[in-house]
């Protein structure tokens, strides 16, 4: 569970950061969100609620080098009686370049069960170092946290996307630049609380464990519109399976408009 699901779906599946066919620009010019957009989700374990998060980004009090930044604020907690027998409360919080959308600063808290374990990563790009807590790492190239991820991959040009197509996605995590391999599905309606719209669908890889079988499958739907936000994600697990979907949007840039089913 050291791997909250609500955490995967909600940033691994933010999946375009080293697409071969996509450009990557230096600066954003005009991004695909705003300052005050908030995105609430419900995860579900069948018919039981198990766990919520909410995704935010904000103007950040904080310059860094001297320049406005972002923040980025993501908090998930279990629900109902999954908190009972086992309790999350994770918090990531990402600062990130506004004219980039690069981190300077990322941190996270999280508390599954008894367990316990806070992080502090800073990205150093003249020198190209991460710094964490537990020491010093090189990188090369765009690297991100989960955060960062997210809100730098809406801004992505996704339409040479093809059916079948595999990809990578580079982010700091657990002490180490990762690497996410994702294959794009193709295009689907997908129906939430808020309504039925039209999304492009991925297949993000698993490392199986204690929750996720060898074989189990992680799928995730992003509105195929100028927000590209997730409105579903769907994971087979050793017992079952788990879903989350979106429940609110607020202080979106563009309108989100449902279509007919």
């Amino acid at each position: 569970m050291r791997k909250a699901f609500f955490a995967l779906i909600l940033f691994s599946g933010f999946v375009l950061l080293a697409f071969n066919q996509v450009t990557m620009p230096d600066k954003i010019a005009d991004t695909a969100f705003k300052s005050g957009e908030l995105l609430n989700y419900k995860m579900k374990y069948g018919i039981f609620t198990a766990a919520e998060a909410h995704l935010k980004i904000e103007d950040s009090e904080v310059n860094f080098n001297g320049k406005p930044a972002f923040h980025i604020i993501a908090d998930g907690a279990t629900a109902g009686s999954f908190d009972v027998f086992y309790k999350v409360r994770n918090r990531y919080e990402s600062y990130i370049d506004k004219a980039t959308l690069l981190p300077y600063l990322y941190t996270e808290n999280r508390h599954e069960g008894s367990w316990h374990h806070t992080d502090k990563v800073t990205f150093n790009r003249e020198d190209d170092k991460i710094t964490a807590n537990s020491g010093t790492y090189p990188f090369s190239g765009k690297v991100f946290d989960f955060p960062s991820a997210y809100y730098f991959a809406r801004n992505l040009d996704v339409s040479k996307l093809k059916t079948g197509e595999t990809f990578d996605m580079r982010y700091f995590l657990d002490n180490a630049v990762q690497t996410l391999s994702i294959t794009f599905i193709g295009r689907e309606k997908v129906k939430c609380a808020l309504g039925t719209f039209n999304c492009l669908k991925f297949n993000p890889t698993i490392i199986p464990g204690k929750i996720f079988r060898k074989n189990s499958k992680l799928y995730l739907w992003i509105t195929d519109d100028n927000n590209r936000i997730p409105v579903k994600a769907h994971v087979e697990v050793v017992v079952g399976s788990l879903t989350m979907e979106l429940t609110d949007a607020k202080g979106l840039k563009y309108p989100l408009n449902a279509v007919a089913k």
